[in-house]
């Protein structure tokens, strides 16, 4: 009888701490959902002064949406509030087609810092560069404006001038760019050759890009003569902002034959994902070489990282930008829509690249290009070194057939137009040196 009666006390006891055990959170609980509805009650106290008091007459609607994107915009760059306008031109964006300056933006110490320009807009060509400071546009500060005030700010009508004014690191004073609106139609991915190489550039990553890029790769190796006639392929992702995750994990996909690509991770372990490579190369195993730089975000950041982790690919260039949080767009009622920021994705390797970026395997940086003056040119006319086969009377070389002599000129073409890409684009030109380097080295064992 002592046994059971130790027992049941026992069991009382258990009872008793098991139930306070439990208790505790659900008070905590209560008390922080009481909490929860006096800032609700709050909000509503404030928003009801606001509309029987305020100087003027208040548009509810407007103000409504402000309390919302500013509970957005607290909690890191890249959430936020989606008017069903907002919404609808996001949704075309995806789809490679929209207005605007051609220039991806982010939020920094209370100014609008270019993420990247994007090739032949109207920014661009107005040469806006990766990592500019816009401060002021048409004359009007956007200190103190939030991102999406700003990013209003300079839309406007096609065909319209605006005024950016821009701080620029190594130059000492603020400058102006003027840049006329137009309609922004995204080319995804551009494609062309030097000498052997392929040079695939993907300013985008929408709808269109994976279709492009096998197309684009298909006709440039056709071109060349087929995929045996190709020393290699320079994926150019140098000024690309990002884009669709999915359209991500298939650009790496096309280079990789298995493998993790990316996984996500959020709040709770048990909503992460992994994304692996399914069989297949579109280029058959030829060396690649990844172009990154300071306005390469996100989605590029995946394929560099990818491609980097599995040695597929040499990354050369400048560290990227960093951006390495995942997005979801979630529909709300009313045609708006939410920009919420619910994981971190990690590289293969287990990396993050939140805040620190794709450190390239190679840095190289791109000389910005000093405009030439006339005492250059006189100095290149005076300077221009001579050969023996300037010489006259020189010997001839007897020790080749004329075939032989015919194909070491074209050779040294190539290599002039390889020193003229140099001037042209220093970084470009240095990934397909390396790929000549490794061609010459000739295939693994």
């Amino acid at each position: 009888m002592k046994k059971f009666a130790m027992a049941a006390l026992g069991g009382t006891l258990a009872g008793i701490v098991a139930t306070t055990y439990v208790a505790a959170p659900l008070l905590a609980q209560e008390s922080n959902e009481t909490s929860v509805y006096e800032q609700l009650d709050l909000f509503g106290d404030i928003f009801e002064r606001i509309r029987a008091q305020y100087v003027e007459d208040v548009d509810e609607t407007e103000l409504i949406e402000a309390a919302i994107g500013g509970m957005l915009q607290s909690l890191d760059p890249h959430s936020s509030y989606l008017s069903p306008d907002d919404a609808s031109k996001m949704r075309v964006q995806t789809r490679g087609e929209f207005g605007g300056l051609g220039i991806e933006v982010t939020q920094e110490d209370g100014f609008v810092k270019v993420v990247s320009p994007m090739d032949d807009t109207p920014a661009y060509d107005a040469g806006v560069e990766a990592g500019d400071f816009i401060t002021h546009v048409d004359g009007e500060s956007l200190l103190g404006l939030s991102l999406d005030e700003a990013v209003e700010l300079m839309r406007g009508p096609v065909g319209s001038e605006i005024i950016i004014t821009v701080v620029r690191e190594g130059e000492d004073e603020p400058f102006e760019i003027s840049i006329i609106r137009d309609t922004i139609t995204m080319t995804a991915v551009r494609a062309r050759t030097e000498g052997d190489t392929v040079v695939l550039r993907v300013t985008t990553f929408n709808e269109q890009t994976t279709p492009n890029l096998e197309e684009s790769l298909k006709e440039q190796a056709e071109e060349l003569g087929g995929m045996d006639s190709v020393n290699g392929i320079v994926l150019d992702l140098r000024n690309n902002p990002g884009g669709l995750l999915n359209q991500a994990i298939s650009v790496a996909d096309s280079f990789l034959e298995s493998g993790e690509i990316v996984s996500t991770r959020g709040r709770n372990p048990e909503d992460g994902e992994r994304f692996n490579a399914s069989p297949g190369d579109l280029v058959g195993g030829k060396p690649i070489v990844v172009l990154i730089n300071g306005g390469s975000a996100s989605a590029s950041e995946i394929v560099a990282g990818a491609l980097q982790d599995h040695r597929r690919a040499i990354v050369v260039g400048t560290k990227s930008f960093g951006k390495g949080s995942v997005q979801t767009v979630m529909p709300l009622r009313g045609d708006g829509a939410m920009r919420l920021t619910t994981a971190r994705y990690y590289t293969p390797s287990g990396r993050s690249i939140q805040a620190l970026g794709v450190s390239p395997d190679i840095v190289v940086e791109q000389p910005r290009r000093r405009p030439e003056t006339e005492e250059d040119d006189e100095a290149n006319s005076v300077f221009n070194p001579r050969s023996e086969a300037d010489l006259r009377g020189r010997l001839n070389n007897d020790s080749l057939s004329e075939d032989e002599v015919r194909q070491i000129e074209a050779d040294r073409e190539k290599a002039e137009k390889a020193a003229e890409l140099r001037e042209e684009d220093y970084q470009l030109a240095y990934a397909i040196d390396i790929l000549k380097g490794l061609s010459a080295l000739g295939p693994k064992d």
